[in-house]
């Protein structure tokens, strides 16, 4: 476990915590998700039931664990560690940094799509999108340079703006819903746990990023009561956002016309507030990838900063600026996110961007599943006071670990396959940084003898 805190008196209180968890939850997919539950008719609120209380186990899990471990550094990757030894955290800790880099670029492409509504030529011109992409990359990896506390206020502000028109549209668009629209129930043509299994595969993917707040816990004031407010906050507050936005779009917009929306949020709008208000509604879609975006790549610096600091990744990575920022740790992944970037718009390379993002899907389940069972160890490591306390630890780790197995399984085959060779491919990078460090050991202890 990584106990040590960044170098800066700045830190991360609960709302700013709260909007890195909530703004990484809420992207630009977000407002495409009514689209594509649509096919499967009114069964899809289930779904988003299902997935909102598995979503609450796995925030609980980690409140729990960020309580146990105030000051671990990584998250997930502190915590399977912690639980499960060096390699199961590097696991955990390669996979979530490809996942996120492959998520960062997706990003970064919904945000160039969403400005492509004021700037048409952003469509039609290869060249000014990646401009465009590169621009906004590195613009907000500057602006992560500055200090965590700048990074907070920034995501703070861009999550307010991203939920007005969601929430506008969510709860104003109740009073406009007919109930014909969510008939027949199941339009799916499976069978009805089919349908349920499958609405809420595609709707958890909308709460990944439970986890946002427990990675720069070092950077966090009193960290053992933000952070787990953070978490619960953040899911509960994205469950009402998601549930109210997609009741309304759905009950408004007829089943057969929003199967064919690429805008359903801005469909939905124009039915509330006229023409003019798909131009709110797209800057809104700019501005939530955009907040994503800035979260994410506070992430992407964070996680190797932990990984370096436990002599688990290459020295570079724990290097901080005068801000305490791991910037060059930063710096280098945006590197990587340009490149994945720059590839959606380069002939012969979109096929292999889409098979990134796939790629990546599973990655970021498997922390879920690997700070669950690391959860119930370091759990038992600690004294109960009574026999109660152990019986509901385990029954909270058991659920929340089932229920990320049923989103694994029902990822289908092809990304369970892809991303069992995307975890494997860790392993010889593993056994390369541990030789590494036994040899930086070795050359230290001459030295240290010498003492």
């Amino acid at each position: 476990m990584n106990a040590t805190p960044l170098a800066t008196p700045s830190k991360l209180g609960l709302w700013t915590s709260t909007s890195l968890v909530l703004g990484n939850m809420i992207g630009a997919g977000v407002f495409l998700m009514p689209t594509t539950l649509a096919s499967f008719g009114g069964i899809s609120v289930i779904g988003w039931i299902c997935s909102a209380m598995g979503a609450f186990l796995l925030a609980k899990v980690f409140a729990n664990l960020s309580k146990i471990m105030p000051l671990a550094n990584g998250g997930p990757y502190a915590y399977s560690r912690r639980g499960l030894g060096d390699f199961a955290g590097f696991l955990v800790a390669w996979g979530y940094l490809v996942s996120v880099c492959c998520a960062n670029a997706a990003i970064a492409v919904s945000f160039i799509s969403a400005l492509s509504t004021f700037i048409p030529s952003l469509a039609t011109h290869p060249e000014f999108a990646i401009i465009t992409g590169l621009g906004i990359i590195w613009l907000l990896t500057w602006i992560n340079s500055l200090g965590i506390l700048t990074s907070g206020k920034v995501q703070l502000v861009l999550t307010i703006l991203k939920i007005i028109p969601i929430i506008s549209i969510g709860i104003i668009g109740l009073f406009f819903i007919h109930i014909q629209n969510f008939i027949p129930f199941n339009n799916s043509g499976t069978s009805t746990l089919a349908a349920i299994t499958a609405t809420t595969t595609f709707t958890f993917y909308a709460f990944l990023g439970i986890e946002c707040a427990t990675i720069p816990s070092g950077s966090v004031m009193h960290p053992e009561k933000n952070i787990p407010k953070a978490t619960l906050y953040g899911t509960l507050i994205a469950t009402f956002i998601y549930i109210t936005s997609t009741v309304s779009i759905m009950g408004m917009i007829p089943s057969n016309q929003l199967q064919h929306s690429v805008t359903p949020f801005a469909d939905a709008a124009v039915l509330l507030w006229g023409a003019s208000s798909k131009y709110w509604v797209s800057a809104g879609v700019a501005i939530a990838a955009m907040g994503a975006l800035n979260g994410f790549i506070l992430i992407q610096g964070q996680l190797p900063f932990a990984l370096a600091q436990d002599k688990l990744f290459p020295a570079v990575f724990a290097k901080t600026n005068h801000k305490g920022v791991p910037a060059i740790g930063m710096a280098i992944s945006s590197v990587f996110i340009s490149l994945i970037m720059s590839m959606n718009y380069t002939k012969g390379l979109a096929a292999q961007f889409k098979f990134l993002i796939l790629l990546s899907t599973l990655t970021v389940l498997i922390p879920y599943l690997f700070s669950t069972a690391a959860y119930i160890i370091i759990r038992f490591q600690h004294s109960f006071q009574s026999s109660f306390q152990k019986i509901t630890a385990t029954l909270l780790a058991l659920a929340a670990f089932l229920f990320s197995m049923w989103m694994v399984i029902g990822s289908g085959q092809e990304v369970v396959y892809y991303g069992f060779l995307l975890s494997m491919s860790s392993v010889p990078i593993y056994a390369w940084v541990i030789r590494k460090r036994k040899l930086s050991t070795a050359a230290e202890e001459p030295t240290e003898m010498g003492r």
